[in-house]
This record gives structure tokens, sequence and C-alpha cells, in this order.
């Protein structure tokens, strides 16, 4: 053995070569900073070895390495640039010092080799992969780029468009469309690549493969002509930035770099890099992104957790009501494998449920994404009925009828009655109290909400809401139901509007106060998407939801708090509403819609609407950008905080998912939460007390003004009162 370390060996071979094999003590491998030192000390100890002819680079594991591991370096990103810089550089001279290895190296990659997984495969001259290696450099997705030698190397192997493509997008690619772009040399089987990958090494040893010169290439400026440099960079930077936009600026300092490193070599070009990331990992969008992904480990952690402490999964599943909500929820079962039967009280109905299902299967059809075996086996997973016969073997049932406590009451009652008394049943209701539909059952510990979101088979998030008599085992059961369906799961307590509706109904208020006040719609449409980022302005929005539907909610928060949300005098929403405008499913609300020659859907403002809100509302204010923001926001903020201080939601990490995956939040700014703590707590205070005068939506908590003074964090602090 020539080095053991805890997270990987170096072990000379047969005929000269040494195995260089990571295998870290947990579930993959990663590069942490202690890994980085064990691999620096591998290298000299195969440098120092004088029978080393060549290396092989492998995995013990299912994976070849995973990427860095980026909890380990959210702390240094807090660090000045330059430190950040140092940091990667001496990480990076670690790869330079096995590239430099004076005999041939290659990798042999299975499973997921990225971000720096894949840096470690390109120091290597060659590079075999079995047909299950997913490849690629998704650094993108956390705001920042690669930072061990990525953007060096990977335009020098497969050329600048290429890698401006790989890096931009962050998508991880299957080997063979590695192949295709010579990112890799071979793929063969699993069984055989261990074997595959010796054999070329042994032909780089005794010639027959041109190691040095395919090194050297890695070492030199790339070699593009003057027209060929500006074509390639001029276009990557208008696509960069109509797609990715101002808001994520990694991909844009990525197109900045290469275009001027791609013209160094190796030692220049990588300076540059280390300079670039150190820069990158300082912007508020990394932080956010950075966040966001931990955030995100921490929902599919709990996820998992949950599906583990289960005695018995669901296995068949059955869902009320065959609307589009009942048909999502039916395909989505059906699609990720839970058969499910769909019940409803007319065939009507079932034939919407089911044409719900087949159309979404259709799309997928037609963009090459499915074939009709797999849709017709999703369909056939779906069984249509219209009586309770049905549902007596299901293990959860999905009560999806109409939004009214009476019906689904009613409907709860019924279900109790034909299931056995394992099973859970759940109501997948975006206002109504679980505590209160509980007082319909027998068993109401075994009852809990099941909110989905609307279309179901895009939103990713499913609130699972517990009630006072819920247990854990039937939260657990639900959650990794959720899950089986491809879903991110988040458990929040009873209250009105539960979690995600009831942090927007501030929004919308602030919205409604805003247009009184004499605030022009469009203009908070565009400052709201293009300056914020949302997806949709509040108006579009709320034409989008539906206006009666967004009235009937109001009415139920005002209920819930009646002081802080008690429902405006002349709310624009419900002016319009009185005059039966609805939004989209009627075609008029704010906006008037319609579809162009072309058959696209199109809106414009409805200048009728604007007739009804100019009797009740201001006339020529105009407000800045940063003030609609902050009208809007301070609200949602505020009411995120409070529902962690009750305990509705139990940690900022699912506060920011839930309105990540439930509303579509921007995810450059991470979350309500994160968004909060990247303005910093005081200053968001000192705005918040500029607009209390508003009414309590914008007035903090006391929760949040001892958070300031002690500088603390939301997300490593129980904020929890009581």
């Amino acid at each position: 053995m020539l080095y053991q370390g805890d997270s990987l060996t170096a072990q000379l071979l047969d005929d000269g070569i040494v195995e260089l094999q990571f295998n870290a003590k947990g579930s993959v491998n990663v590069l942490n900073l202690a890994t980085l030192q064990e691999y620096k000390n591998a290298i000299e100890a195969i440098a120092a070895c004088d029978a080393a002819k060549g290396v092989i680079v492998t995995s013990a594991k299912s994976a070849f390495i995973a990427g860095a591991d980026i909890t380990e370096f959210t702390e240094m990103f807090k660090t000045p640039d330059e430190k950040i810089a140092g940091v990667f550089k001496s990480s990076s001279d670690i790869f330079d010092m096995f590239e430099d290895l004076p005999v041939p190296t290659v990798a042999a990659i299975t499973g997921f080799a990225l971000g720096g997984g894949c840096e470690t495969a390109l120091v290597c001259d060659y590079r075999v992969a079995d047909t299950t290696a997913r490849i690629g450099l998704p650094e993108v997705k956390l705001g920042l780029m690669p930072g061990f030698g990525g953007t060096v190397r990977l335009p020098r192997i497969i050329g600048v468009d290429n890698a401006l493509e790989w890096m931009t997008t962050g998508k991880p690619y299957k080997a063979d469309e590695a192949l295709a772009f010579h990112a890799i040399d071979a793929v063969v089987a699993p069984e055989n690549l261990r074997e595959s990958a010796i054999k070329m090494l042994q032909q780089a040893i005794d010639g027959k493969l041109d190691w040095q010169a395919k090194r050297q290439e890695k070492l030199e400026p790339v070699q593009l002509s003057e027209i060929e440099h500006i074509m390639s960079f001029n276009t990557a930077k208008g696509m960069v930035a109509a797609k990715a936009g101002k808001h994520y600026p990694a991909p844009m300092a990525m197109v900045k770099l290469l275009e001027k490193s791609v013209l160094l070599n190796r030692t220049e070009a990588m300076l540059m890099e280390n300079q670039a990331f150190g820069m990158l990992a300082k912007t508020d969008a990394a932080a956010a992104q950075v966040g966001l992904f931990l955030s995100d480990q921490v929902v599919k952690g709990k996820a998992k957790k949950a599906a583990k402490s289960v005695d018995k999964k669901v296995a068949r599943a059955a869902v009320l009501g065959a609307g589009i909500m009942g048909g999502g929820i039916a395909y989505q079962s059906a699609y990720k494998g839970t058969p499910i039967v769909m019940k409803d009280i007319n065939n009507k109905a079932l034939d919407l449920g089911l044409s719900t299902a087949a159309d979404i299967l259709n799309k997928q059809v037609e963009r090459g994404r499915l074939n009709a075996k797999k849709m017709a086996s999703v369909l056939n997973n779906i069984t249509p009925s219209l009586n309770y016969d049905s549902i007596k073997g299901s293990d959860i049932v999905v009560e999806a009828v109409v939004e009214n406590p009476e019906v689904k009451a009613s409907v709860l009652k019924e279900v109790e009655s034909f299931v056995s008394d394992k099973a859970i049943i759940a109501s997948n209701t975006s206002t109504i109290s679980i505590d209160l539909l509980a007082k319909s059952l027998n068993k109401p510990e075994r009852f809990c909400g099941m909110h989905f979101f609307n279309p179901v088979h895009k939103m990713p998030l499913v609130e699972v809401i517990r009630g006072k008599d819920t247990s854990e085992e039937t939260i657990a059961a639900v959650v990794a139901y959720a899950a089986s369906m491809g879903k991110s799961p988040i458990v929040v307590n009873d209250c009105p509007g539960f979690y995600i509706n009831r942090v927007l109904f501030p929004y919308l208020a602030g919205f409604s106060q805003l247009l009184l006040d004499g605030a022009d719609i469009a203009t908070v449409d565009k400052v709201m998407e293009k300056e914020f980022g949302w997806p949709m302005g509040p108006a579009y929005l709320l034409d989008v939801v539906g206006l009666d539907t967004a009235n009937h909610c109001t009415s139920v928060m005002a209920d819930g708090f009646p002081t802080r949300m008690a429902q405006i005098d002349n709310d624009p929403i419900s002016l319009l509403v009185n005059d039966s405008r609805y939004g989209q499913k009627n075609g008029v609300g704010f906006y008037e819609y319609s579809k162009d020659k072309r058959g696209r859907p199109q809106k414009v403002l409805s200048q009728d609407s604007l007739a009804i809100l100019a009797a009740v509302a201001k006339q020529g204010a105009e407000f800045s950008n940063d003030e609609i923001i902050a009208r809007l926001m301070i609200p949602m903020v505020n009411e995120t905080i409070r529902c962690l201080e009750e305990g509705i939601v139990a940690s900022a990490a699912e506060a920011d998912m839930g309105l990540i995956y439930g509303l579509g939040f921007p995810p450059f700014r991470g979350g309500p939460i994160r968004y909060l703590e990247t303005i910093g707590l005081q200053e968001f205070i000192e705005m918040a007390d500029k607009y209390a005068h508003l009414g309590e939506y914008y007035q903090v908590t006391e929760g949040l003004r001892e958070m300031a003074a002690s500088g603390k964090s939301y997300f490593s602090s129980d904020v929890k009162k009581g």
C-alpha cells in the first residue's frame, strides 16, 4: 500500500499500475478539505514511487464522486473573496499535481461524477465510463462555477462552445452523450469497467496511446482564430443573457471568464478561475442558491426518515373527486407506480379526471419523454369508479371534493365506513381547518391534510397538515407517500390557510392596498416579475388562481385572523368578483384573455376593470420599484416569521422551501427567510417600521427585534414561542 487514508487509498498493483481508489466512510464519495489533503498525500506517494508506471482512479462506491462537500464551504464563503480564492488555489494546485504526474492516468467512472467529481476525472489523461455514469458540472445551480479547474480543462477537452453549454446549464450527461462530446474516451458495461480502464492504461504505458500529447492540450491556450473567438463568445453572451437574466450572475461570469482564460496557459487560466470563483461565491445569489440546496436537503432528509419509520408503505391509494385536481393526483400516483382508484359520483367527472391524466401523458409522448407503453401502464394504474366498494382495499384515501366544509365533512364520514381501521384518510384542502374536518371522523388520529398545488404534475410541494389528534404514524406514512409520488412534502400544523396560503394572503392584501393608494397594475406586475423575480406578478397570479377563489380564501383568513387579516374596504378583488370578473377561468379579471392568430394565449389589461377600480382608488400616485417591493414583501416575510414563532412550520429551511416549491418564490433569493437575512434583520425592521402605519401586516414581531438584537440566524435558532 503506497498510501492509506480515511477516504482514499493508493495501491501498487501488477505491472507498475497504481490504483488510486476513493472510498469514503459515508454512503458517497465527496471532496471535503480532509479528502483533498489525502488526495495530495496520495499523489506525493505515487510521485515518489519509482515502480509506478501508470495510475487508474476508481471508486469503491456505486458512484464515482458526487462532488464537493458544500456544507463545509458555506462558512468559508462568508470570508473575503481573496481568502476564498486562496483556498481554491490551494485545492486546484492539488489537481494540477495529479495532472503533472510523469505517468499516464485513466479515470474509471461509474455512477455520478458531478462537480468536483467531474473535475477529478478531467485531470486524468483518459476517461472510461460505464453505462451508469452521469457526468457534469452543475455548480451553476448553486450560483457558483467550477472551482477545481473545470473552467480550464473542459474547454480544452471538448471545445469552447460545448464547455459553455455544459457549465452554464449545469446539465448532467449520460455516458453516451459525454462520449459524443469527447468528454470521455470509451463507454463499457459496468462489469467491464475496471478491466477496460486498465487495458487503456496499459496501452498508454506501452506507448500505443500518445498520452503526453493528449495532456499537453490541457496545458496550452485553446487554438481559436480571432473570428471564432468573437463569434463564440458574442453568441454565448446573448444566449446566457436571454436565458439567465440579471438575477443569476454565475452563467455570465463563466462566459466572461472563459472569454479571457481560454487564451492563456493552464497556470494563468487557473489563477483567473480562482479569483472569479472567490468573487462569485460572495454574491447574494450564490448564498441564496447554496442555502436553497441545503434547505432542500433538510426537506428530503425528513422525508427519507419518515419513509424508514413507516411499517407499511402505501401500496394502493384512492382519490375522491375526479376533477382537474383529482385527475392530477391520480396521474401523479399512477405515474410513480402506486395504483389508485379515482372515485366520483358521475361519469362526466370521471371522464374529466381521466382526460386530465391522458392529456399530461400525451404531451410527454409528443415531446419524446415517454413512450406509448409507459403511457398505457400509467393509465392502467388508474381505476375509475362510481361506488365506494372500490376503495375498500386502499391504504390511503385522499379526499379532493369541492372546497366546502359541510360537503367535505359528509364525504369523509362516509369514507370512514368503507375503509379498514388502518387506512389513512387525508383531505386535499387549501383553507379548511383539519381539526374542524376531523370532528366528522371516529378515528381522527388517522386523518390529516394533504394539500396539493395546481397543476399537480408540475408543482413540487405537498403540505402535510397535522391536526391536534393526528398520530405521528399517520404523518410519517403520508410524508412517505408524497415523497414516493415525486413530491417534496413539508409538515405544517393546522391553522387558517395552513402555511402557504397564510403567508400568501398578506402579500395579496398588500397588493390590494397598494392599488387603492393609486399604484398602476401593470407596473406592479412588471416590478414583481422583472425586478423581484416572481414568475407572475400579483394581478396575473390572482387571475390564474381565480379571483373568486382568492375572494373566498380572503374571507376564511379574515375569520381566522380578524384583526390582522380583516378584509379591507373596497377590496379590488371583491369589486371585480362582484362584477363577475374571475380571471382566466372566464376570460376577464385584472387582464382580458384571448388567443392570437396562431392560437397562442395573450393578455391585455382590462379597461373595464380599470374603470371599476378607478372609482375607489387614488389617482396619479407613483411608487418607486423599492416601494412596490417593500409594500408587498414585508407582509409576507412578517407572516412567515409568525408561522415560525407559532410552530406552524418547523424550521427556516422548510419555510423557505415551502414558498420556493409552492409559490415559485424566486430561487435566486432563496426563500423569505434567506431574503430577510440577505437584507439584514435590523435593516428589514427599519424598512418595515416606515410602513407600520399601514396596519398590522407591516408591524414586525418582538421576536424578530430580539433576533436582530442578538445577531442570531433563523437557520440556526429555534424561535418557536411557547
